[in-house]
């Protein structure tokens, strides 16, 4: 009786601090994506003077932001027209554009 219930206990909380751990770094994980979504929509538009496509999904801009600010605006519109995934987006870059400032 006493025994089962603190090892019940146990892997109640082991299994409620795996969830909060799951739902914290997702929720971190979701902050950085959004804050890469403004970073880049402002970059198109300081270069082209207009939003990026609607249609772009968030792992393509993820993957835009290493292209340089030259070859930015061709592989946007390649990317929504050809549906590219993020691997084929960071092979047809040319010229890399580093991101040393993410944690």
């Amino acid at each position: 009786g006493e025994g089962l219930y603190s090892a019940s206990l146990l892997c109640l909380v082991s299994v409620i601090l795996v969830f909060l751990f799951f739902f914290a770094r997702s929720f971190a994980l979701k902050a950085q994506d959004r804050a890469i979504r403004a970073e880049e929509n402002l970059r198109y538009f300081i270069l082209t003077g207009h939003l990026p496509d609607s249609r772009l999904s968030i792992q393509q801009i993820i993957a835009l932001r290493f292209a340089s600010d030259q070859e930015l605006k061709d592989l946007a519109l390649r990317a929504v027209a050809e549906n590219l995934t993020p691997k084929q987006i960071k092979q047809a870059i040319r010229h890399w554009r580093g991101d040393y400032h993410r944690v």
